[in-house]
């Protein structure tokens, strides 16, 4: 033999003796390990293992098993009672059955859809190869206290990273800004003619691709993006344009520049929904330069830098390293461009890396122009999922012991004739399980029906998992669970009765040991005022962001689109549209007070000051001479731009915040500067031009070219008329590519879609949360009068009235709404509050809102209650008297 310490693996053998009958034992046993020994003498060890595994499985054979024990049959024919009596116990309690497994499986749905929108949220950007060495950079600065993060670097920030740290293997950029052509632009092959809009495009650098190694369809991986004019398209981008070939070579004009296309370098696999990255066509930054020395000036920052570790290095190590990068490149920056505080900007600047993991659920405060989520959604969606089922565990566990009474004789009568209370605490969890089973599969059946409109709610794409073999043991565990889990202190409080009690009568029935029922009644309306007054409080928010005064008029102006195409005609058909008589005024300018539009940060001073004083950062906009009146923006001192003053080219308008933060108590004519100097000719009032989740910045506006986005305001009632004469002006000028028009108020609420998102899903499932608890209370109080239908009997033939019956019946119920309405309000109260403080401008909350939750709560609870009190009052005294 090779090893005589070497022997058949002991799990098998025990397996085998388990199942194998007992006059075979001896003799398969001692075979098998003869056959094992054999093979070990030409065979490693763990293949005479396997093999020895092999044989066991083998002899899995009807032939072989062992036949069941009496002991066994007698545990076989015990579970087969317990599921027989429980199954008769749900068909004979109809009503109360459906209210528990409707309950439960309206909970169970919702965990469900709940579990798939957290599961999609947490496998955002987890698809990268190398996704444990990928971080993304930001920027940190303690400005007086406030701490501003960005992931906005300079042009050569990647390079001085490749070149300065050992531990960087690469660094790639991109830069995402309409300023510089990125975002939405008019698209068509070299060799046709009519032009498609399409949004998403990006630049990104060729080391980009590397380390965040998208699939790629067609073209060479590390040629992808590495020649001047290259351009990188996802499938089904190459699928529209190029249907049925290999693009790469091919060209495609942007925006009718046919004199500069761009060839195809390569296709890529489409981003999955779960990627931060939103991009259909990548341009190469290869050779591309948007102002003289741009790509080698530390004074600008516009490009988002990424980079791969080195395997084995600690990113918190490297990340305290990276004061070098102040100390060799932006402090001397500083002081070359003479700011006065440099030293004091540099100490208090630094740089911090993320890992690309987090950036979609960590980077709130972070400024990035993407649109991600808040890890506290997910933990706030995972909290309402558990309340809803608890608030359906709580109307399992209430009607399981209020029916104490009906189920107390029969408990009495099993323990007389020898049950053990083991016994039955294994009958009453088998009902337990056997509800719960049965609510799994009616909850997984409703979240597959309701998908559809939770992805609409959430804004998501979600598929319910039919194929994935981790549902089903997540299912059977998951009902095994919270069948034990609601089924533990019926089956313990129903096993404990006392026989002699229950046959003498003396038992206490449901309906009067009430104190547990209580208690879980007010947990549910606690939990549901909550939710009712945070909805509230969700929707007053959302109509202040959308009503306040926002400092500028956004009704009735249409946005035309896509005028970069029109080359020098932009201005001609600006003209012409201004000839139709529903519009009031137009202004070219891409830079508008809504998301999405181009943005340009500069830093600013007043004239002279610029070697003595810090910087105040604000918007520098280019604008026409309609900007002003065409948005129904106020000027609150000086005037507005005018046509008929040549001297308006140096002339600069700008908004109170940017007056108060340079000091100009009387700003107007007085000189700022930024690269040159310009003349203050008028201070517009303050207007928001981004989220009220942050304050007001300081902004600037000069006479400037527009390019892109002509709005036009207009004063119609038929807005269809309206758009088909913009479209047949539109025609005249670009008849190869259709007119795309938007409109300013349906683009500024799109701002908060986030806000209204949440108001909707919070709406969506505090009416859950109320549906479960109104099915436990309409059951409970169904109970409680069935319970009392002899005293309810007994008043009315004494003269009660309806009103005092239904008065009887209900004041108990409502005593618990209140307690559950004093317990939820400081929770409310204090939860929203620290949501409202992500807004800068947020409406109060006031006393109002928890007076509507309290009087929503208890109407519920009052029409939950009434058909059931109604019918106890109206009922036949008799027809219950002659019963009992």
């Amino acid at each position: 033999m090779k090893t005589p310490t070497t022997t058949p693996p002991p799990l098998a053998q025990r397996l085998l003796l388990r199942f194998l009958r007992e006059d075979l034992a001896e003799d398969v046993m001692g075979d098998l390990e003869e056959d094992f020994y054999r093979t070990l003498n030409h065979k490693k060890p763990w293949r005479a293992r396997l093999h020895y595994w092999y044989q066991v499985i083998h002899y899995i054979r009807p032939f072989a098993l062992r036949k069941s024990s009496p002991r066994s049959l007698n545990h076989y024919a015990m579970l087969k009672s317990y599921f027989t009596v429980g199954w008769r116990s749900l068909s004979k309690n109809k009503m109360y059955s459906s209210i528990k497994i409707g309950g439960f499986a309206l909970g169970i749905a919702a965990c469900m859809l709940i579990t798939l929108f957290i599961r999609d949220e947490l496998r955002y950007d987890t698809h990268y190869p190398d996704k444990d060495r990928i971080y993304r950079m930001y920027e940190v600065y303690n400005d007086n206290g406030e701490i501003q993060r960005g992931t906005w670097f300079q042009a050569p920030f990647a390079r001085a990273l490749k070149e300065d740290f050992p531990e960087v293997e690469k660094a790639g950029r991109y830069l995402s800004s309409e300023l510089f052509g990125a975002g939405g632009n008019q698209l068509r092959r070299a060799d046709e003619t009519d032009n498609t809009y399409e949004n998403d495009f990006i630049y990104m650098d060729q080391e980009l691709l590397d380390i965040l190694k998208f699939p790629v369809v067609y073209g060479h991986p590390s040629h992808l993006l590495d020649k001047p004019r290259t351009i990188v398209i996802t499938k089904s981008k190459a699928d529209k344009y190029f249907p049925n070939e290999n693009p790469v070579g091919k060209q495609l004009v942007v925006n009718n520049d046919r004199d500069k296309p761009f060839t195809v370098g390569g296709v890529i696999a489409d981003l999955p929904e779960t990627s931060h990255f939103k991009f259909s066509f990548a341009m190469t930054m290869q050779g591309v330069e948007f102002w003289p020395g741009e790509q080698t000036t530390w004074t600008a920052t516009n490009y988002p830098t990424y980079i791969l570790l080195r395997p084995g290095t600690d990113p918190r190590a490297f990340q305290k390293k990276l004061g070098l990068i102040t100390e060799k490149y932006l402090l001397p920056m500083l002081k070359e461009v003479r700011r006065a505080n440099a030293e004091e900007m540099a100490k208090n600047y630094s740089i911090d890396l993320q890992s690309i993991a987090d950036i979609h659920l960590y980077s709130t405060g972070i400024q990035d122009g993407l649109s991600h989520s808040d890890i506290r959604f997910v933990w706030l969606f995972g909290a309402i999922a558990g309340f809803i089922m608890l608030i359906a565990c709580i109307n399992f566990i209430n009607l399981s012991t209020a029916k104490s009474a009906n189920r107390a004789k029969e408990v009495g009568l099993r323990k007389t004739v020898g049950s053990h209370r083991s016994h039955i605490v294994y009958q009453f969890l088998t009902e337990s399980l056997l509800f719960s089973v049965v609510s799994f599969v009616l909850g997984a059946v409703l979240a597959w029906l309701l998908i559809p409109y939770f992805n609409q709610l959430a804004s998501k794409s979600l598929v319910f998992p039919w194929t994935a073999w981790q549902l089903y043991p997540m299912l059977v565990g998951a009902t095994i669970v919270v069948g034990i889990l609601a089924g533990i202190y019926p089956s313990f409080y129903l096993s404990s009765f006392k026989p002699i009690s229950v046959l003498k009568g003396n038992l206490s029935r449901g309906s009067k040991n009430a104190t547990m029922r209580s208690t879980l009644v007010v947990f549910q309306f606690a939990t549901s005022i909550v939710l009712i007054a945070a909805t509230v409080i969700i929707y007053r928010q959302m109509d202040y962001i959308l009503n306040k005064n926002i400092g500028f008029d956004k009704d009735q102006v249409v946005l035309v689109q896509g005028l970069n195409t029109l080359e020098r005609q932009r201005q001609t058909f600006k003209e012409e549209l201004q000839q139709l008589s529903f519009v009031k005024s137009a202004t070219l300018a891409d830079f508008l007070p809504v998301r999405g539009t181009k943005r340009n940060g500069n830093g600013f001073w007043e004239e002279g000051k610029k070697t003595t004083e810090k910087a105040v950062g604000g918007q520098f906009w280019g604008v026409d001479h309609d900007y002003i009146q065409t948005l129904g923006m106020k000027i609150v001192e000086g005037r507005d731009f005018s046509a008929k003053m040549p001297t308006d080219s140096g002339a600069i308008i700008i908004n109170q915040s940017m007056a108060r933060e340079l000091g100009l108590k009387e700003a107007v004519g007085k000189r700022i500067e930024n690269y040159r100097g310009w003349e203050v000719i008028g201070v517009v009032e303050d207007f928001h031009f981004e989220s009220m989740r942050g304050k007001i910045e300081p902004l600037t506006m000069v006479l400037g070219p527009g390019q892109n986005i002509l709005s036009v305001k207009v004063d119609a009632t038929d807005m269809a008329g309206v758009l088909s004469a913009i479209e047949t002006v539109w025609r005249k000028f670009s008849p190869h590519q259709p007119v795309r028009y938007a409109f300013l108020d349906d683009q500024y609420a799109n701002m908060y879609a986030d806000v209204q998102r949440m108001g909707r899903i919070f709406v969506t499932f505090a009416c859950l949360a109320i549906a479960v608890a109104c099915l436990g209370l309409f059951a409970l109080s169904a109970f409680m009068i069935e319970q009392r239908g002899k005293e309810i009997s007994i008043r009315l033939v004494l003269g009660a009235s309806m009103k005092n019956i239904f008065r009887l019946l209900t004041v108990n119920f409502l005593k618990l709404v209140l307690i559950a309405l004093v317990i939820a309000i400081p929770i409310a109260w204090f939860a929203m509050q620290k949501w409202l403080e992500d807004f800068t401008y947020r409406t109060e909350i006031t006393w109002d809102v928890f007076v509507w939750a309290g009087v929503l709560a208890v109407a519920i609870a009052v029409l939950t209650i009434s058909y059931q009190s109604v019918r106890a009052a109206l009922a036949r005294p008799v027809d219950k008297l002659r019963s009992e």
